[in-house]
């Protein structure tokens, strides 16, 4: 069967078109955590969400309470000039929730469907094929979630078993790799024999480790040519969860594999969902593939940068785009691609500073109290005093102006 994607999967809401793969930039999506019933909870978190960058927001479906509530979130979400395209995700009951709750099928941009728990024996093909149905019906995109958590159980048992009469068997583990694979593909195949063409169906074979998550991508990318949906699920808190799914996204998106991500972190207490968009965005933008804020370089610090003056710059500066970073975007196009230098001493830093758009070289020990400023490589002049701190941000914001203000 000929499954590529010959373009790109358009994931729309009103005026709002998102488009994926097919050589488009890769999409940052993420997932809410609130109760879907809650309307007020939801629809607050996929604003936090859609600041932090996220392009598409997936929301549990899983109670006719979520499934009515969905509406209503479209609708407030819409009244707030915010047109993000909400994508349902569905298991065990999603063919009676479309069925029976239709504003939830028409308010979804996209859904997703887990070929591991539709249904067991008949049901499952006959669950299948319903949500396919109804996806062709609203002319609604899908993707095939399988995940290594809730993959097909008889399709593994067969397999497993198929594997011990073979005179050299694969370890479990290979064999749980390949029929990730086989569900995936099979399915997406499936939904193409319905009606639906390859172009509105993304796939994603989850997994938790990181060399796993790498092998069964690069098989996917050699199987099929459906759009692929990369994510590494349960990748953990903090540290580990970022260093984690860094890794594994970024071997994938450096080989060219992977037309839209998700970071699955755990979020630590009490600290915003918006975390797991910021990494996907950092992580796109450090391998080049896209520009979502102005980026500070800032150094590790040494035995010469006896002070904290400049950590204290660098992390003064960060919040200060952050903050007007919003406002940025609306008036001044292209300033997500600007580097901003705070270095802290002699060594590297004039060289670092007139490297970036705009930078600074803060003093180390034993140098002179004074902070040399370079403007596109060029040597501007000298900052020092209490105000160091606002009076960078001042020329911060007027080379914004200068430079991307619009003519």
């Amino acid at each position: 069967m000929n499954t590529e994607a010959k373009e790109p999967m358009k994931v729309q809401w009103l005026g709002n078109v998102v488009e994926i793969g097919a050589g488009r930039p890769v999409v940052v999506q993420s997932m809410t955590n609130t109760d879907t019933a809650d309307v007020e909870r939801s629809v607050a978190q996929v604003l936090e969400l859609v600041r932090a960058g996220s392009e598409l927001v997936r929301l549990t479906v899983n109670t006719p309470a979520a499934a009515k509530a969905i509406p209503e979130i479209r609708r407030r979400l819409d009244a707030a000039g915010c047109f993000v395209p909400l994508v349902g995700d569905f298991h065990y009951n999603g063919h009676k929730l479309l069925s029976e709750y239709p504003e939830c099928a028409q308010a979804l941009s996209k859904y997703r469907i887990n070929p591991g728990n539709v249904g067991k024996g008949e049901k499952h093909a006959e669950n299948f094929e319903t949500m396919i149905r109804l996806a062709l019906k609203y002319d609604k995109p899908i993707r095939i979630g399988v995940n290594w958590g809730s993959l097909d159980q008889d399709l593994l048992a067969r397999m497993m078993s198929e594997n011990q009469k073979l005179e050299n068997p694969l370890s479990a583990k290979a064999v749980l790799r390949e029929a990730l694979v086989q569900s995936a593909v099979q399915s997406a195949d499936a939904a193409v024999a319905l009606g639906m063409k390859p172009s509105q169906i993304a796939i994603s074979a989850k997994v938790s480790g990181v060399t796993d998550l790498i092998a069964v991508y690069r098989e996917l990318k050699k199987r099929c040519g459906y759009i692929l949906h990369l994510g590494l699920t349960e990748a953990g808190m903090g540290l580990k969860g970022t260093v984690s799914s860094t890794s594994a996204l970024s071997v994938l998106l450096l080989e060219g594999i992977g037309d839209t991500i998700r970071v699955s972190l755990t979020p630590e207490p009490d600290q915003p969902r918006s975390a797991e968009v910021e990494l996907a965005c950092e992580i796109l933008q450090a391998l080049g593939m896209r520009s979502f804020t102005p980026q500070v370089v800032s150094c590790p610090g040494c035995g010469r940068t006896s002070s904290c003056l400049f950590q204290e710059l660098a992390k003064q500066t960060q919040t200060y785009i952050k903050s007007r970073l919003p406002q940025w975007r609306k008036s001044y196009p292209g300033v997500e691609n600007m580097t901003v230098a705070v270095m802290g001493c002699v060594v590297n830093g004039p060289g670092e500073s007139r490297h970036a758009n705009i930078g600074i070289s803060l003093p180390g020990a034993g140098e002179s109290p004074v902070s040399p400023v370079y403007m596109d490589g060029k040597k501007w002049g000298s900052l020092k005093g209490p105000t160091l701190s606002s009076d960078f941000h001042a020329l911060l914001e007027d080379y914004v102006k200068r430079t991307y203000g619009k003519e």
